[in-house]
């Protein structure tokens, strides 16, 4: 039996495949989408705000719609011009991506009644993962141990306070809508509960729409563990296992791999089993990943469910063989998962790099502008997903993420020795990137015997400590200083020699090295 989509102009059975459909996102991942899509045989529509004109999402894609003015709100969160782009185009189906409104069930719930397919879970399941007590409570009913906490109801001051007493500082605050770090606290005494709360609140209101924040037990050094998950709508979910993310920076996750180092098949199975309860106990449908803490004697609670794509996807992919893209596609398109529990397996390991346009040895400031060069890495085992090109200006709008790095191999040492690498064929310039910041992390001892929490940068990274990338530079520069005198000389002397710069001298001998 085929089931209309919906009562709009793109109604149509479920169970064939889209002819066009819409990326209602930018940068990288808009370019990943792409690139499956256009293997799928798929014509896509690109959205783009004034200062992405030209970025390079907009210059892949088969067509290509403004929305408006930089400011996300005037053009990616504005929910009537995409949809309007989606229908004026002819687009069947709405890709979201992550971030911007790929957790936003309003978004797709118009989305259904105007007939056009959101690639992504129905609304009902990302209302009930999206709020984050409600969450916990929906992982409790299905038997996923959770850490313990409050709702969002805290009332007065003092009620606060003894609900705190009673879970056990340390505790968090923690915003009930949203993520990414944002409306979180880290309470370590009573007297900084007060302001802990209006703070987180006051953030949360501001980054979500929503204030409501509640209380949950901090738990000391955990790990950071994730699962992915799909299903589809028939009936059919698997986990295709898990991804390390416990390095993170201000609660936001910057190296992520596939497996955890800490994995027994006897806690992934757990995990895995968990993962899909939680998916089933909310009606899940597409990719999704369940969130874990997992503490030092691997015991493992349920923190959240992330409804969309996620930025560390490939590390799975790389692992599995699966395209987690098309996947999306194929389910939301009504086709059957195709795949068992039995049938997945996993294969070597991956490590992925968040490449920002951000200072590291200036407390991570933003750094927006030209790319003056730009030289991509590549090689065996190295995957780059990308949204930049060289003459780019990177924009001050948006997230600073530039790219992804990520590299495969056997075992976990040479997937690491591997990136280092790559991470040192990488060249961007014009701006400060935070490539110098991951190849300190990856040499660093604690790293390498996979000693790792969600507090390891906080522990072990200090901005002034050597990297292997700006040691290069002092290299070259000092090389480069050493020809130039050799050169002048040599012109002193009254010999014949070309009139050139040092910087010229320098980029040539740097070039020789690379």
């Amino acid at each position: 039996m085929e089931v209309s989509r919906g009562k709009g102009r793109f109604s149509r059975p479920i169970a064939t495949m889209f002819s066009k459909i819409l990326i209602a996102n930018r940068g990288e991942i808009a370019v990943r989408v792409m690139r499956t899509a256009r293997e799928m045989k798929i014509e896509t529509v690109a959205v783009y705000s004034d200062c992405d004109r030209a970025a390079l999402h907009v210059r892949l894609a088969d067509q290509a719609r403004g929305l408006g003015a930089s400011p996300s709100v005037e053009s990616y969160l504005n929910m009537d011009r995409i949809l309007q782009a989606a229908e004026v185009s002819g687009a069947e189906a709405i890709h979201p991506g992550y971030g911007f409104l790929a957790e936003n069930a309003e978004f797709a719930r118009r989305c259904q009644d105007r007939g056009i397919c959101f690639i992504g879970p129905p609304p009902r399941a990302m209302e009930l993962m999206g709020e984050k007590t409600a969450a916990r409570r929906l992982a409790a009913q299905a038997g996923v141990p959770v850490v313990p906490g409050t709702g969002p109801q805290l009332g007065d001051g003092a009620q606060a306070e003894r609900a705190a007493r009673d879970i056990g500082f340390p505790i968090l605050v923690k915003a009930a809508a949203g993520g990414g770090g944002k409306g979180m606290r880290l309470v370590t005494s009573p007297d900084r509960l007060a302001s802990a709360l209006r703070d987180a609140s006051s953030e949360a209101r501001s980054a979500f729409g929503d204030p409501s924040v509640y209380l949950e037990k901090y738990l000391q050094s955990p790990r950071h563990i994730e699962f992915q998950v799909l299903a589809d709508s028939r009936g059919n979910t698997v986990h295709l296992g898990e991804r390390e993310c416990s390095i993170q920076r201000r609660h936001q996750k910057v190296i992520e791999e596939c497996p955890s180092p800490v994995m027994t098949e006897g806690l992934r199975d757990s995990m895995g089993q968990a993962a899909v309860s939680m998916a089933q106990a909310c009606g899940y449908r597409n990719a999704g990943t369940v969130e874990f803490l997992v503490d030092s004697q691997q015991n493992f609670y349920f923190l959240e469910m992330n409804t969309r794509l996620q930025v560390e996807h490939p590390v799975t992919e790389m692992v599995t063989g699966l395209d987690l893209v098309r996947k999306q596609i194929q389910i939301a398109a009504g086709q059957p998962l195709g795949l068992s529990q039995e049938e997945v397996s996993w294969r070597g390991a991956a490590l992925e790099c968040r490449i920002y346009a951000e200072d590291p040895e200036k407390g991570f400031l933003p750094s927006p502008g030209l790319i003056r060069s730009l030289r991509q890495p590549s090689g065996p085992g190295v995957r780059e997903d990308s949204g930049i090109y060289q003459g780019w200006e990177v924009p001050v709008y948006y997230d600073p993420m530039l790219s992804k790095l990520v590299t495969w191999a056997e075992t976990r040492s040479e997937a690491i020795s591997r990136m280092d690498r790559a991470l040192g064929e990488y060249r961007i310039s014009g701006i400060k990137t935070t490539i110098p910041f991951f190849r300190t992390i990856l040499a660093h001892p604690k790293f390498l015997s996979a000693e790792l929490s969600t507090d390891f940068i906080e522990k072990f990274y200090r901005p002034d400590q050597p990297s292997p990338g700006r040691e290069e530079l002092r290299e070259v520069a000092a090389i480069g200083a050493a020809l130039y005198a050799g050169h002048a000389r040599a012109s002193d002397a009254g010999r014949t020699a070309p009139r050139e710069s040092p910087w010229k001298l320098w980029g040539r001998w740097n070039e020789l090295r690379r």
